[in-house]
């Protein structure tokens, strides 16, 4: 048999790639990087692996704050003898824009015929600023107090000691999912906020994300 020889790969053009990722979008890094654009495109590069490490817990933060939350409407509900699901119940002290996210989940849920979906996929289909909103100011008197039991280690009720980290990661989130720079950001901060929430949810679920956690190991590689 022949062997094939080896096919030289020839060294990425920067100029094509900063185009098609766009000057402006680069210009941050750029600007960091002193003009250098194969400095640039390496911390580019470096934003991307963090924001993808950072979307895993992330990622099981949402799943499970949603899942904690969602547990004590039940409760809440139960408790006031309501047989109808507490996104459905007008009697909850829902805001109206809380209502209309409820009514997009469902039409997503059930692609049309809502009344018959199941509730564990309405449920999914809330976004995470759903149940960051869920945290807001405006509910602190009405769903709060049974909201609260959804955080049983944290270190008080106060509704700021949840919606205040809440709020950050919420934040956070939304610059990763749009593809924004972060490489700026106080990121160790983050990472504690996400350990803090699922702290507060429990001790073990928080150990469980960190165990499995890839962003120290890509802090620790910063170009």
């Amino acid at each position: 048999m022949h062997s094939t020889p080896p096919t030289s790969i020839e060294p990425p053009d920067d100029k094509a790639v900063i185009e098609l990722i766009s000057p402006d979008r680069l210009n941050p890094y750029l600007t960091a990087c002193a003009g250098d654009s194969a400095a640039a495109l390496a911390l580019y590069r470096w934003n991307s692996d963090l924001a993808a490490a950072f979307f895993e817990p992330l990622g099981h933060l949402e799943i499970m704050l949603r899942n904690a939350l969602d547990a004590r409407l039940v409760a809440r509900q139960q408790r006031r003898g309501r047989t109808t699901e507490w996104y459905i119940d007008r009697q909850v002290p829902l805001s109206g824009k809380a209502r209309g996210d409820i009514a997009q989940a469902q039409e997503r849920a059930g692609r049309g015929n809502a009344a018959a979906t199941p509730r564990g996929k309405v449920i999914a289909e809330l976004s995470f600023g759903f149940w960051r909103f869920l945290l807001a100011r405006q509910y602190k008197t009405s769903l709060w107090p049974d909201l609260a039991g959804a955080f049983p280690h944290a270190p008080n009720r106060a509704l700021t000691t949840v919606e205040d980290p809440v709020k950050r990661l919420h934040k956070f989130r939304n610059r990763i999912a749009h593809h924004e720079g972060i490489w700026h950001l106080p990121l160790e901060a983050r990472r504690d906020d996400i350990q803090t929430v699922l702290g507060f949810i429990a001790p073990a679920a928080a150990a469980w994300v960190a165990d499995a956690s890839r962003i120290d190991d890509v802090l620790a590689r910063r170009p």
